[in-house]
């Protein structure tokens, strides 16, 4: 089966989380060990695992991947149910409210969890303190992308050519205070250069900067990766530290001079704050031994597999809400 995916150094995913942290190891460091000794007879029945936005994008089809295999191994189907609207508030809030009895998760990303507490101003919940981590799944950089009609053929000729035409080059985003936004207000705050916003509700923005009718974007890799390689867009940079495996010898922007430089997108596994710690370990547990074998099939579309332990997508998760806080208000960016 072939699956489409589709600045603050310190709070960005060091090259060690991105080597997938096999369970044999955790077990070795006693993280899950005991909880799982006790673990009651979960599940006992299908488990519903929300996405928060519309089936086919990047969270809905990674979350397919790991459910489907969590199905076979926990011989209880995990049924993916989509919820999408505000910016992925809906969703995750539906999951806020859910009985916390292991039986609604939901696979969430950096919009929901570390941008929206800072861009809607009246949440009834928090998400860092009414969800529980359980393991992340991926991280997916963003890249800087142009359409071909740009005389840019590196990162330095955009900077260049974006300075000399102040006002001029217009870049599309899935939506206001979404990553692909926040990443292309950041470059353009870092290399001093006047552009314009123009939002977009889903797909629509990839579609006129193919056609010409947008000069760039920052999208994630799993999104454009078909048309990079069918030269319909040029890559310019990656928004990772260190360089992506799915677009080997495309620069990172950080390397480009300007270090700290990170913005992208994440996705992982939580639950409803009150979920019993065995069912949380087990899962942890199982998704660990899952990522390896979706490994060359994510690197191959854009996405790194992560894995790890709950307390540290717990930390990490804390600190980009830290740095995307900062982002958000300079960006003066308020919901559509």
């Amino acid at each position: 089966m072939t699956t489409r995916f589709d600045a603050d150094v310190s709070s960005a995913p060091q090259p060690g989380r991105r080597r997938l942290v096999c369970a044999a190891a955790l077990l070795a460091c006693g993280a899950g060990a005991p909880a799982l000794a006790q673990a009651p007879a979960w599940p006992a029945k299908p488990v519903r695992v929300v996405v928060a936005f519309t089936a086919g994008g990047t969270t809905d089809i990674l979350a397919r991947a790991v459910t489907q295999q969590l199905s076979e191994r926990l011989k209880q189907p995990f049924v993916i149910d989509n919820k999408p609207g505000g910016g992925g508030n809906i969703g995750t809030e539906s999951v806020v409210r859910a009985a916390p009895d292991g039986y609604t998760l939901i696979v969430n990303s950096v919009g929901p969890m570390a941008v929206n507490q800072t861009l809607y101003k009246n949440l009834s919940y928090d998400p860092l303190k009414d969800l529980v981590p359980i393991v992340q799944i991926a991280d997916v950089p963003n890249v800087l992308v142009v359409n071909p009609s740009v005389p840019a053929k590196s990162f330095e000729d955009f900077i260049a050519h974006a300075k000399a035409n102040p006002g001029k080059l217009s870049y599309g985003s899935t939506g206001v205070g979404t990553s692909s936004h926040l990443s292309s207000y950041m470059l353009s705050q870092r290399i001093g250069a006047d552009t314009l916003h123009v939002p977009y509700k889903g797909a629509n923005a990839l579609t006129d900067l193919l056609a010409g009718r947008l000069q760039f974007m920052f999208a994630t890799i799993p999104s454009v990766i078909s048309h990079i390689r069918a030269g319909k867009l040029r890559a310019l940079a990656v928004s990772s530290l260190g360089p992506s495996r799915s677009l080997p010898g495309v620069p990172t922007v950080a390397e480009k001079g300007f270090p700290g430089f990170s913005a992208g997108s994440w996705f992982g596994f939580f639950a409803p704050k009150g979920t019993p710690e065995p069912v949380i370990a087990l899962l942890n547990k199982t998704v660990n031994e899952i990522l390896p074998s979706l490994e060359e099939q994510m690197v191959r579309e854009g996405a790194d597999p992560v894995g790890g332990t709950p307390a540290q997508f717990g930390q990490f998760t804390q600190k980009e809400y830290e740095k995307w806080k900062v982002i958000v208000r300079e960006s003066g960016a308020t919901p559509e």
